[in-house]
C-alpha cells in the first residue's frame, strides 16, 4: 500500500510540474541594472566593445548579445515595477534587434555561410518572442509615470510589447 502511495506521488510530482519552451534558445542572467556606478561603466565597457566585434559576424554576435541582454534587463525591470527603465531596455532591445539581419544579409552578399548564423537567429526570436509575449500578459496595458516634480508620463506597454513582437516576427 505504501509503494502505490510513493510511485503516485512520484507520478503526480514529475508530471505535474512539467513546463515546455517553444525554443531551445537560453537567455543571459540580467547583469547590471540601471542606478548604480557599475551599470554606468558598464554602458561604456559595451559602446567601446562595439568596435571590437568588426566584420560582419563579429557585428551580429555583438547586436544579438545587446538585444538578449537588453531583453532580460527589460523583463527583470518590469518584473520589480520599474515600468520607466524597463520600457528604456525594451526600446534598446528592439534597437539592438532592428541591426542583427542586415549584418547577416551583408555577410551572406559576401559569400559567407550563414547557416548556422540563420539558425541561431531564428531560435533567438522565437524565445524573443515566447519571453515578450509573456510580458504582454503579466503586465498592465498602460502605465501612468509619475515622478515626483515633473509631469506624468504616460506609458503605453501593450504598444510596445506589440511592436517588439512584430519586429522579431519580421526577422524571422
Amino acid at each position: 500500500m505504501i509503494r502505490i502511495w510513493i510511485v503516485a506521488f512520484l507520478l503526480i510530482f514529475f508530471l505535474a510540474n512539467r513546463v515546455y519552451a517553444k525554443s531551445d534558445y537560453v537567455l543571459p542572467y540580467p547583469s547590471n541594472m540601471p542606478g548604480g556606478l557599475s551599470y554606468k561603466l558598464h554602458l561604456l565597457y559595451e559602446n567601446i566593445s562595439k568596435y571590437w566585434y568588426f566584420g560582419d559576424f563579429g557585428q551580429f554576435d555583438y547586436n544579438l548579445k545587446m538585444a538578449d541582454k537588453y531583453l532580460v534587463e527589460a523583463k527583470t525591470l518590469f518584473d520589480y515595477k520599474q515600468y520607466l527603465l524597463g520600457f528604456n531596455a525594451l526600446q534598446k532591445t528592439d534597437s539592438y534587434s532592428t541591426n542583427i539581419l542586415p549584418h547577416l544579409i551583408k555577410a551572406e552578399k559576401n559569400s559567407k555561410d550563414v547557416a548556422q548564423k540563420k539558425m541561431l537567429l531564428k531560435e533567438a526570436m522565437q524565445k524573443h518572442i515566447e519571453v515578450l509575449e509573456e510580458m504582454k500578459n503579466r503586465f498592465p496595458a498602460t502605465f501612468i509615470w509619475e515622478p515626483e516634480k515633473s509631469a506624468p508620463t504616460i506609458l503605453n506597454l501593450e504598444e510596445a510589447f506589440n511592436k517588439s513582437i512584430q519586429l522579431r516576427e519580421k526577422i524571422l
